[in-house]
């Protein structure tokens, strides 16, 4: 009986640890389920910001840089002026002389 007692007491004991550990990992399991994960963004959050302000600043450079180019194309003549109006003389001039020509 001894043999008996031995093996019962033994498997008692471990019973006993078995229920120890299965309530351990129970108080884990609470804890994990209780717990919320924060991630840290503040690092992120300033590249972001770093970013949008150089974005902003190379927005304003190609407006600036548009309206420069636009103000250009507009007083931008392919001819000067007093071209323009010599070769006009010149064509009056010309049908002028050609059709007295052929009137004579």
């Amino acid at each position: 009986m001894t043999k008996l007692e031995e093996l019962t007491a033994l498997v008692v004991n471990e019973l006993s640890d078995f229920k120890t550990g299965i309530e351990k990992l129970e108080k884990i399991n609470r804890a994990l389920i209780d717990t919320k994960i924060k991630m840290d963004l503040t690092e992120y959050k300033s590249m972001i910001e770093t970013h949008q302000q150089e974005m902003a600043s190379h927005k304003e450079f190609m407006k600036s840089f548009e309206n420069r180019f636009n103000n250009k194309i507009n007083q931008a003549k392919i001819y000067p002026t007093w071209a323009v109006v010599i070769f006009i003389v010149c064509i009056v001039t010309c049908v002028g002389l050609v059709s007295y020509m052929f009137l004579k």
